[in-house]
Protein backbone atom coordinates (compact mmCIF):
# COMPACT_ATOMS: atom_id res chain seq x y z
CA UNK A 1 0.00 0.00 0.00
CA UNK A 2 2.72 2.52 1.13
CA UNK A 3 5.48 3.47 -1.49
CA UNK A 4 8.87 5.86 -1.51
CA UNK A 5 9.06 8.35 -4.52
CA UNK A 6 12.40 9.18 -5.99
CA UNK A 7 11.00 12.59 -6.18
CA UNK A 8 8.14 14.72 -7.18
CA UNK A 9 7.16 13.43 -10.11
CA UNK A 10 4.65 14.88 -12.83
CA UNK A 11 1.33 12.80 -11.61
CA UNK A 12 2.15 13.59 -7.92
CA UNK A 13 3.03 17.66 -8.66
CA UNK A 14 -0.84 17.39 -10.03
CA UNK A 15 -2.10 15.90 -7.22
CA UNK A 16 0.06 17.78 -4.65
CA UNK A 17 -1.36 21.68 -6.39
CA UNK A 18 -5.06 20.34 -6.49
CA UNK A 19 -5.41 19.64 -2.84
CA UNK A 20 -7.35 22.87 -1.18
CA UNK A 21 -5.65 21.81 2.14
CA UNK A 22 -2.68 20.58 3.24
CA UNK A 23 -1.30 19.93 6.55
CA UNK A 24 2.19 21.05 7.94
CA UNK A 25 3.70 19.88 10.84
CA UNK A 26 7.30 20.47 12.95
CA UNK A 27 8.90 20.31 15.99
CA UNK A 28 11.02 21.98 18.04
CA UNK A 29 14.43 20.56 19.16
CA UNK A 30 14.73 18.44 22.22
CA UNK A 31 12.63 17.02 24.33
CA UNK A 32 10.78 20.23 25.77
CA UNK A 33 8.65 22.03 23.66
CA UNK A 34 5.42 21.63 21.19
CA UNK A 35 4.78 19.85 17.99
CA UNK A 36 2.76 21.44 16.23
CA UNK A 37 0.63 20.63 13.68
CA UNK A 38 -1.22 23.28 10.79
CA UNK A 39 -3.79 22.95 8.21
CA UNK A 40 -3.70 25.18 5.65
CA UNK A 41 -5.63 25.97 2.25
CA UNK A 42 -4.92 26.19 -1.01
CA UNK A 43 -6.13 28.78 -3.36
CA UNK A 44 -2.67 28.86 -5.15
CA UNK A 45 -0.48 28.89 -2.23
CA UNK A 46 1.41 25.98 -2.53
CA UNK A 47 4.02 25.04 -6.14
CA UNK A 48 5.93 22.35 -6.62
CA UNK A 49 9.26 23.91 -8.17
CA UNK A 50 11.19 21.06 -8.90
CA UNK A 51 10.91 17.04 -7.99
CA UNK A 52 13.01 17.92 -4.62
CA UNK A 53 11.96 21.36 -3.87
CA UNK A 54 8.26 23.08 -3.11
CA UNK A 55 6.88 26.39 -0.99
CA UNK A 56 4.12 27.63 0.10
CA UNK A 57 2.81 31.37 1.01
CA UNK A 58 2.67 31.35 4.81
CA UNK A 59 -0.28 33.47 5.89
CA UNK A 60 -0.98 35.54 9.24
CA UNK A 61 -1.87 33.20 11.98
CA UNK A 62 -2.43 33.45 15.80
CA UNK A 63 0.77 31.85 16.02
CA UNK A 64 4.70 31.66 14.72
CA UNK A 65 5.40 28.09 15.54
CA UNK A 66 6.36 26.63 11.92
CA UNK A 67 8.24 29.83 11.73
CA UNK A 68 9.83 29.12 14.46
CA UNK A 69 10.82 25.76 14.55
CA UNK A 70 12.27 26.15 11.41
CA UNK A 71 14.50 28.70 12.02
CA UNK A 72 15.48 26.50 15.27
CA UNK A 73 16.08 23.06 12.99
CA UNK A 74 14.55 22.71 9.92
CA UNK A 75 12.84 19.67 9.98
CA UNK A 76 8.96 19.79 8.18
CA UNK A 77 6.32 17.28 6.79
CA UNK A 78 3.50 19.03 4.52
CA UNK A 79 0.83 16.04 4.44
CA UNK A 80 -1.92 16.32 1.32
CA UNK A 81 -4.99 14.31 1.42
CA UNK A 82 -8.37 13.51 -0.29
CA UNK A 83 -11.41 14.37 1.27
CA UNK A 84 -13.06 13.57 -1.80
CA UNK A 85 -12.69 10.30 -4.83
CA UNK A 86 -9.80 7.99 -4.58
CA UNK A 87 -8.16 7.57 -0.92
CA UNK A 88 -5.07 8.77 -1.30
CA UNK A 89 -2.10 9.97 1.15
CA UNK A 90 1.19 11.70 0.31
CA UNK A 91 3.88 12.98 3.14
CA UNK A 92 6.57 15.13 2.35
CA UNK A 93 9.33 15.11 4.42
CA UNK A 94 12.05 17.68 4.02
CA UNK A 95 14.66 20.54 5.42
CA UNK A 96 12.58 23.74 5.08
CA UNK A 97 13.63 27.34 5.02
CA UNK A 98 11.83 30.78 6.21
CA UNK A 99 11.91 33.48 3.24
CA UNK A 100 11.09 36.59 4.12
CA UNK A 101 11.40 40.10 2.47
CA UNK A 102 15.46 40.94 2.26
CA UNK A 103 15.57 37.53 1.81
CA UNK A 104 18.06 36.86 -2.17
CA UNK A 105 14.99 34.97 -3.33
CA UNK A 106 12.05 36.36 -1.75
CA UNK A 107 11.00 38.29 -4.84
CA UNK A 108 11.52 35.38 -7.34
CA UNK A 109 9.52 33.12 -4.91
CA UNK A 110 6.58 35.73 -3.84
CA UNK A 111 5.73 36.15 -7.25
CA UNK A 112 4.56 32.45 -7.82
CA UNK A 113 1.34 33.29 -5.17
CA UNK A 114 -1.46 35.43 -5.41
CA UNK A 115 -1.09 39.13 -3.49
CA UNK A 116 -3.08 38.87 0.02
CA UNK A 117 -1.65 41.61 2.75
CA UNK A 118 -1.91 38.49 5.59
CA UNK A 119 1.29 36.66 3.44
CA UNK A 120 4.39 37.20 6.14
CA UNK A 121 6.68 34.43 4.22
CA UNK A 122 7.42 31.68 2.15
CA UNK A 123 8.08 28.63 3.22
CA UNK A 124 10.38 26.53 1.01
CA UNK A 125 11.23 22.98 1.39
CA UNK A 126 13.95 20.65 0.22
CA UNK A 127 11.87 17.32 -0.55
CA UNK A 128 14.54 14.34 0.88
CA UNK A 129 11.48 11.79 1.47
CA UNK A 130 8.15 11.61 -0.84
CA UNK A 131 5.83 8.90 0.54
CA UNK A 132 2.04 8.03 0.04
CA UNK A 133 0.03 5.52 1.56
CA UNK A 134 -3.59 4.58 1.19
CA UNK A 135 -5.87 7.08 3.09
CA UNK A 136 -8.58 4.66 3.35
CA UNK A 137 -9.18 5.62 7.23
CA UNK A 138 -9.60 9.23 5.66
CA UNK A 139 -13.22 10.36 5.71
CA UNK A 140 -15.27 11.31 2.48
CA UNK A 141 -16.13 15.17 2.70
CA UNK A 142 -17.28 17.53 0.06
CA UNK A 143 -15.56 20.34 -0.78
CA UNK A 144 -17.61 23.79 -0.47
CA UNK A 145 -15.28 26.51 -0.55
CA UNK A 146 -12.32 28.26 0.72
CA UNK A 147 -13.27 30.47 3.39
CA UNK A 148 -12.95 34.29 3.46
CA UNK A 149 -12.45 35.56 6.73
CA UNK A 150 -8.65 35.93 6.36
CA UNK A 151 -8.95 38.31 3.85
CA UNK A 152 -11.82 40.09 5.44
CA UNK A 153 -10.16 39.83 8.78
CA UNK A 154 -7.03 41.63 6.78
CA UNK A 155 -8.78 44.17 4.29
CA UNK A 156 -10.38 45.80 7.86
CA UNK A 157 -6.41 45.60 9.81
CA UNK A 158 -5.32 47.00 6.20
CA UNK A 159 -1.57 46.64 5.90
CA UNK A 160 0.32 48.52 9.23
CA UNK A 161 -2.42 46.50 11.31
CA UNK A 162 -1.44 43.35 9.66
CA UNK A 163 1.89 44.37 10.47
CA UNK A 164 1.46 45.70 14.14
CA UNK A 165 -0.45 41.97 14.92
CA UNK A 166 2.76 40.38 13.79
CA UNK A 167 4.84 42.53 15.90
CA UNK A 168 2.49 41.79 18.72
CA UNK A 169 1.56 37.92 18.13
CA UNK A 170 3.91 36.70 16.49
CA UNK A 171 7.27 37.45 17.37
CA UNK A 172 7.98 34.62 19.49
CA UNK A 173 6.26 31.17 19.34
CA UNK A 174 4.20 29.31 22.33
CA UNK A 175 7.85 27.72 23.51
CA UNK A 176 9.61 31.50 23.35
CA UNK A 177 11.30 30.61 20.03
CA UNK A 178 12.13 33.47 17.82
CA UNK A 179 9.10 33.88 15.27
CA UNK A 180 9.03 37.24 13.38
CA UNK A 181 10.94 39.22 16.47
CA UNK A 182 11.35 43.05 14.82
CA UNK A 183 8.50 42.58 12.46
CA UNK A 184 9.39 45.26 9.75
CA UNK A 185 8.59 43.64 6.70
CA UNK A 186 7.89 45.47 3.68
CA UNK A 187 5.34 44.38 1.23
CA UNK A 188 3.73 44.88 -1.87
CA UNK A 189 0.40 45.38 -1.99
CA UNK A 190 -1.86 44.24 -4.86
Amino acid sequence: MAKVYDGIDTRLRQFIESQPVFFVATAPSGDDGHVNCSPKGNRDNLVVLGDHEVAYQDMTGSGVETIAHLRENGRIVLMFCTFEGPPRIVRLHGRGEVVTPGHPRFDELAGRFPPHLSFRAVIRVDVERVSDSCGYGVPLMPFQEHRQNMDHWAEKKGAEGVTAYWAEKNAVSIDELPGLPGVALSRKEG
